[in-house]
């Protein structure tokens, strides 16, 4: 994007206004916007910089079939396209066109608006976290860009999307947890109750798999985060390694005898001790013959 975000607009009424385009992608809402026109379905084409990009199949097929049996209800919101006349760019409403496609329609009601590029992008923002099917990473996402790209305050966001101010600064708090954590969040392992009692914590990856593991309620995770996970046990001693020489002695001695042979000399000392292994009781009795003999 090449401009910076406008400021002279006031930011609280300015979002709220933006607010009131953002289309919800329900084909049953109650009180549709009036098109301001009906366009060949070609001619729109999807925001370039719409920060979603998955749609979930069976929703859309869903969608599809209600759009094939009773038509787009609610207009999408498009602006004409910057970049080629006579087409447009869609603001709001890109699931719908997509299910307009899958439904086979040839045009689709539109109301134009005339937005630059930030107010694009803003106003792409603010769907993507109206979505009811957004996790909380996403969602906490959402409000980080719009706060840090266009100044906003949490207070400002919670008054124009309908949010408490705690249910904000709670999402993004999460932000800060380890990225193991955040995935755990993004594909429904973790609740976000689960993840605030994280937020913080030294040990909060492995807090969560252990969460995870033995599937703890919000309240178990709380209590863990207060007590913290035992300490892991000490790894026992490494055996000191053997010198080139005491493995040298054993390799003879073990061909010598046809039996295993391990030497284990104490460090800084004159002694230590000699094992020799064998298999069957015959191997005992030919090496008692040869301790015999000298």
């Amino acid at each position: 994007m090449g401009r910076s975000p406008k400021k002279s607009r006031g930011l609280g009424r300015g979002l709220s206004a933006l607010m009131s385009d953002v289309a919800q992608d329900d084909a049953t809402e109650a009180a549709p916007k009036r098109p301001d026109m009906v366009v060949p379905i070609e001619t729109v084409q999807p925001n370039p910089d719409q920060p979603r990009r998955t749609f979930a199949e069976d929703a859309m097929a869903e969608l599809a079939q209600s759009i094939a049996e009773r038509g787009i209800i609610q207009p999408l919101i498009v602006r004409p396209s910057p970049s080629k006349a006579g087409s447009y760019e869609i603001v709001a409403g890109e699931r719908r066109w997509r299910a307009a496609q899958i439904a086979q329609l040839h045009d689709v009601p539109v109301v134009v608006r005339e937005y630059d590029d930030t107010e694009m992008l803003e106003i792409a923002i603010i769907e993507n976290i109206q979505r009811a099917d957004l996790n909380p990473v996403d969602e906490a996402a959402g409000y980080r860009q719009l706060m840090d790209r266009f100044g906003h305050t949490q207070e400002q966001l919670a008054t124009a999307l309908g949010k408490s101010r705690s249910h904000i600064a709670n999402l993004l708090r999460l932000l800060s947890l380890p990225e193991e954590v955040q995935e755990y969040l993004i594909y429904g392992v973790l609740s976000a109750g689960h993840a605030r009692a994280l937020v913080g914590h030294a040990e909060a990856a492995r807090m969560a798999r252990e969460i995870v593991h033995k599937k703890l309620s919000v309240r178990q995770a709380e209590a863990l985060a207060k007590t913290g996970l035992p300490s892991k046990p000490k790894a026992a001693p490494k055996a000191p390694q053997k010198d080139a020489d005491t493995v040298q002695i054993e390799n003879e001695l073990s061909a010598t005898l046809r039996m295993k042979v391990s030497i284990n000399h104490k460090p800084d000392a004159e002694g230590g001790t000699l094992s020799i292994s064998y298999k069957s009781l015959d191997q005992l009795d030919d090496l008692l013959r040869a301790l015999s003999n000298g």
